[in-house]
């Protein structure tokens, strides 16, 4: 007699393979403030944010084989540990770099994405759809690399999550503290009703406002920015320039307790300034 039950295996479906699969994680619990885990933390959202398909793990496979790379080859030729370790460092945030990098640009392309996507979303809603079929409408519309995260939501309302479950990593993400505000705006009419067309125009030209905002501050302190980046590399490129064509000068420069406080305090400041400046410069680009 037959049950009704096949034994057929379960198949994954490659739409959903982005929602079900496990993510990599390296940072705790958000009641953790320690240095190492602000650290893991500040490394998921950059993998997270930046949208590429390389791994946290791969990544750090990576860094790892650069500096080995870097490391052993200045060790080869020059025959000391000193230079050596210095370029191995330089090889293992090389990569890192590009990442970060690569998450400005695509939050950059996001960006300019949005008021298009906000107009395209409030006509959508005067046509009378509900709210989860015009974001499904929008998200089939919308070009990379906004139109992945939206079909994302969208897959999750599909399989029956509401709106502001599906919506409520979206922010995180992409890193946009504007798509916040759409979430909210959405999940808020949802509950309350109200005139989301006017709301969606409204958001529409304020990040149309922010965006000329944005661009003429840019070009306001080109000057001031690429002149702290220059303050910033500079140093460590002398360092690195002088010990490549000597490799004795550090070592020579350490034997004396007047190099070492000199070379410990200029690292010092120079880490404090990197932190003041790199803080300047993320709250003032910050969307």
């Amino acid at each position: 007699m037959s049950t009704g039950l096949s034994n057929q295996p379960i198949v994954a479906q490659s739409g959903f393979e982005d929602i079900l699969r496990e993510r990599e994680f390296f940072g705790g619990d958000d009641e953790d403030q320690s240095l190492g885990n602000r650290m893991n933390k500040w490394f998921d959202e950059l993998m997270v944010q930046s949208g590429t398909s390389v791994s946290p793990t791969l990544l750090l496979t990576i860094c790892m084989f650069f500096s080995v790379v870097a490391g052993g080859a200045v060790l080869l030729f020059q025959e000391n540990p000193l230079t050596a370790a210095m370029f191995a460092i330089a090889g293992a945030v090389g990569p890192v770099l590009v990442i970060v990098f690569i998450r400005a640009r695509r939050k950059r392309q996001l960006m300019q994405q949005m008021p298009a996507m906000i107009d395209e979303l409030a006509r959508a809603a005067k046509t009378g759809r509900s709210i989860e079929q015009c974001w499904q409408l929008v998200a089939s519309d919308t070009p990379e690399p906004l139109g992945p995260e939206l079909k994302t939501c969208a897959r999750r309302m599909t399989m029956g999550e509401d709106l502001p479950d599906a919506l409520r990593e979206l922010p995180y993400r992409t890193g946009m503290v504007t798509l916040n505000i759409l979430v909210t705006a959405l999940a808020v009419h949802q509950q309350t009703g109200g005139d989301l067309v006017n709301v969606l125009e409204r958001l529409s030209e304020t990040i149309r406002d922010r965006l000329l905002f944005l661009g003429r501050l840019r070009a306001a302190t080109t000057g001031s920015r690429a002149t702290a980046i220059l303050m910033l590399s500079l140093p460590p490129a002398i360092v690195l320039f002088f010990t490549a064509r000597d490799p004795n000068y550090f070592g020579r420069l350490m034997n004396s307790s007047w190099g070492q406080g000199v070379t410990i305090a200029a690292v010092v400041m120079e880490l404090i300034g990197t932190a003041i400046i790199l803080r300047i410069l993320k709250n003032s680009q910050r969307s």
